[in-house]
């Protein structure tokens, strides 16, 4: 047996190992393996997200109630927690996305978002921007997340947009999902709207 041919094909998979996984090879010999990738369709990766999502009834009925609040007017909000550094966003653009998420909880509470934020205990797109409510339904304190999470804002500006050009609720859903869902890698549990949700005016 060739003991050198045999070292130098091990050392060779160890660093094609390391090249494919885009780190540095695994210590201890390169005992380890590489599983082969897994391609997957949008269409695939879409379905595949959108059945882990699932609303339990108590999500529901949270859901209910929150957007049962809307649409809601305020007289003043608190500010908008900005940090010390730039948003991904522009400043008002992500001010926008906070007023719409506190003036249609009718609308976000449907809205799912796609940026793995239901690991924080977040149901749907309005839980990103909206930490708490008084009973009357205004905002009393805003969810930082939503200042510095680009998805949050791209799912809340686009929902703003399809309010506005006269869209249902319902329709609503669909469009973010068809947008976002093939390359998501996750997805809030958000109740479906209520059949024949409708759009409202803002």
């Amino acid at each position: 047996m060739n003991t050198k041919a045999t070292s130098f094909t091990a050392l060779l998979a160890l660093s094609l190992f390391s090249f494919a996984c885009g780190g540095e090879a695994p210590a201890g010999g390169g005992t380890q393996t590489a599983n082969p990738p897994v391609t997957t369709t949008p269409e695939q990766n879409a379905e595949a997200v959108k059945a882990g999502a699932i609303a339990t009834p108590e999500i529901e009925a949270q859901t209910k109630a929150i957007a049962a609040l809307g649409p809601h007017t305020q007289a003043a909000y608190p500010p908008v927690p900005f940090r010390g550094y730039a948003p991904p966003r522009p400043p008002e653009v992500v001010t926008a996305a906070f007023q719409f998420a506190a003036e249609h909880p009718e609308v976000l509470s449907y809205v799912p978002c796609f940026c793995g934020c239901q690991q924080g205990g977040h149901k749907g797109n309005h839980d990103c921007f909206v930490r708490s409510r008084a009973a009357n339904g205004d905002v009393i304190e805003w969810e930082e997340h939503g200042v510095e999470c680009a998805v949050c804002i791209d799912v809340a500006t686009r929902s703003r947009q399809l309010l506005a050009s006269g869209a249902s609720v319902t329709e609503i859903r669909a469009a973010i999902e068809r947008e976002f869902l093939p390359s998501a890698p996750t997805m809030t549990p958000t109740p479906a709207p209520p059949a024949g949700a409708a759009a409202h005016s803002h």
